[in-house]
């Protein structure tokens, strides 16, 4: 490897050889070509990470470059903050507080050279056709991605690594491939962002602000099964760490003698745990959502950014989106929310971050409405979708009924052998479960629909969870017609749309066999065409 040149001297500095990443040009002189053109104000987004190349850059023709130092002061500052919580306890237990510093020395001493050695023999770079990263230490390890198959870049910066100035990038290919690239300078992670996802220099819509965050869009985050859940887990965890140090009979007692007897007191303790859930719930929306805003940029992206303490950046290609779905649970529908999530490709399916799809958290319908029709470009509201046979709603109810009698079946003839006990309750489910299971019924077959609008379908069902799927005709590769028995006899069928995007597969259920065959030959014509001129044929089969 050659040495750098001195300051001053007159030596030009090395191309990166295939990357399109070399180091900055001289300042350009009165006979220097023109430029090339940038869609804004500052280096266009293809060459914003070579515009400030580091010092390994410079000494590195190879192009390989480092993480960032400061690495070393994050894994410092958490190490200590881990040793000092799990420690002060057992130290305060054991009356051994000399301890505390002890361990927490070794531990940050330990984990600091332990990050040395990763950051110290780690590199990657971005050259035109990949992106490589490898380590070189006691075991060589090399990963690499083609740069035409990388689907999402996304930020991640929490409190720790914004005080420290960094971000963790992490760039996938929607598949099981992806490198992580942490920590970054936080402009080092945008400008390398933008280079690998900005691809199409002349955006076929409009750029700018799509959506940003009311506050008062917090209103539905009680409304949703998380806010139950986080009250219940609260108080669970609160009787389980009692139960570790011996106090868990002690703390029952104490909560008997102070409100009552049991009924009351379970009754104080689930409205407790209501308060705790609606809080967290507030308190967890606000963290993922605050500083919220949907932008299109330059060269036909969509960014998410999102977080209060730890914030958040997601990066969607409008090139691989395939449509979005509009999803309403029962809770935010009744207030008059919904929630849109992208339809892209690239997206695993069994992701279970689900937010990492969402373009718009929970808000009034309107502008959900809105916001899809930005990022499509056509309105879905006003599609004029196809209700479904009375047969349909006939199944629904089945369902529901059977969902309900089964268990109470099982309970009446365990309370006939048993106990009278489970009679009672048997009765009591049967009584309070069953009505509610026929609402459900009822309004699951309200919901169901699909239709068309210019280059889209649009699909809609479900009640507890009610999703409008709104898929484009170009990106659906198959339809799967299935008619069961029970289907067969009342000309029922469900047609699936098959795409490589979002969940892979999105139904109309329950739909007219005839009128549901001929929908999905006209949606995509020529894959089901030798079906759809014999409808009739078909049914009867």
């Amino acid at each position: 490897m050659s040495p750098a040149p001195e300051p001053g001297s007159a030596a030009a500095p090395t191309p990166v050889r295939g990357s399109g990443m070399s180091p900055a040009p001289e300042r350009a002189s009165a006979g220097d070509p023109k430029p090339a053109r940038s869609s804004g104000t500052g280096p266009s987004p293809e060459h914003a990470y070579a515009a400030a190349p580091t010092q390994a850059d410079r000494r590195d023709p190879g192009g390989w470059r480092r993480l960032d130092r400061r690495t070393l002061g994050v894994t410092a500052v958490l190490l200590a903050g881990v040793a000092v919580s799990a420690g002060t306890p057992t130290a305060i237990g054991t009356r051994s507080l000399w301890l505390v510093p002890a361990a927490a020395l070794l531990l940050v001493g330990a984990g600091v050279l332990a990050e040395y050695v990763r950051w110290r023999h780690t590199r990657f770079r971005c050259t035109a056709e990949r992106l490589e990263i490898e380590f070189r230490f006691a075991v060589h390890t090399r990963k690499s991605l083609l740069r035409e198959r990388i689907r999402s870049a996304d930020l991640t910066a929490n409190p720790l690594h914004r005080a420290f100035g960094v971000a963790a990038l992490a760039i996938g290919t929607g598949q099981q491939e992806k490198i992580i690239l942490s920590p970054l300078a936080r402009a080092d992670a945008e400008a390398l962002r933008a280079e690998l996802l900005h691809r199409s220099p002349e955006p076929a819509t409009k750029d700018g602000l799509l959506a940003t965050l009311d506050p008062r869009w917090i209103r539905y985050a009680p409304l949703s099964f998380v806010a139950p859940t986080l009250g219940l887990a609260a108080f669970g965890t609160l009787f389980k760490v009692a139960d570790w140090f011996g106090a868990g009979g002690r703390l029952l007692r104490w909560l008997l003698h102070l409100f009552g007897d049991l009924p009351l007191t379970v009754s104080i303790l689930l409205a407790l745990a209501i308060i705790v859930g609606v809080a967290g719930a507030v308190g967890l929306f606000a963290e993922m959502w605050w500083h919220y805003r949907l932008d299109r940029e330059p060269g036909g992206t969509l960014r998410v950014r999102r977080g209060l303490l730890t914030t958040r950046s997601t990066t969607v290609e409008e090139r691989r989106l395939r449509g979005v779905e509009l999803v309403e649970p029962l809770g935010a529908r009744l207030a008059g929310a919904a929630r849109v999530d992208a339809i892209a490709t690239g997206m695993k399916r069994d992701d279970d971050e689900t937010d990492s799809k969402t373009l718009l958290p929970a808000a009034p319908r309107a502008v959900a409405h809105d916001v899809a029709a930005k990022v499509l470009g056509e309105r879905i509201d006003a599609v004029a979708l196809v209700p479904h046979p009375p047969a349909a709603r006939g199944r629904r109810l089945r369902w529901a009924s059977a969902a309900v009698l089964a268990p109470v079946l099982v309970l009446l003839l365990l309370g006939t052998v048993l106990t009278g006990v489970l009679l009672v309750l048997g009765g009591v489910l049967a009584v309070v479960a069953l009505p509610v299971a026929v609402l459900l019924a009822l309004d699951a077959y309200r919901g169901l629909g699909h239709g068309s609008r210019g280059r889209y379908l649009v699909t809609r069902a479900g009640s507890v969870r009610r999703s409008t799927a709104v898929l484009a005709r170009d990106g659906v590769i198959g339809w799967t017609v299935k008619q069961s028995v029970f289907q067969r006899r009342r000309g029922l069928a469900t047609f699936t749309a098959t795409t490589a995007a979002g969940a892979g597969a999105y139904a109309i259920r329950d739909a007219d066999a005839a009128e549901g065959l001929a929908f999905a030959a006209g949606a995509v014509p020529g894959v089901l065409a030798q079906f759809a001129s014999a409808p009739a044929e078909a049914t009867r089969a």
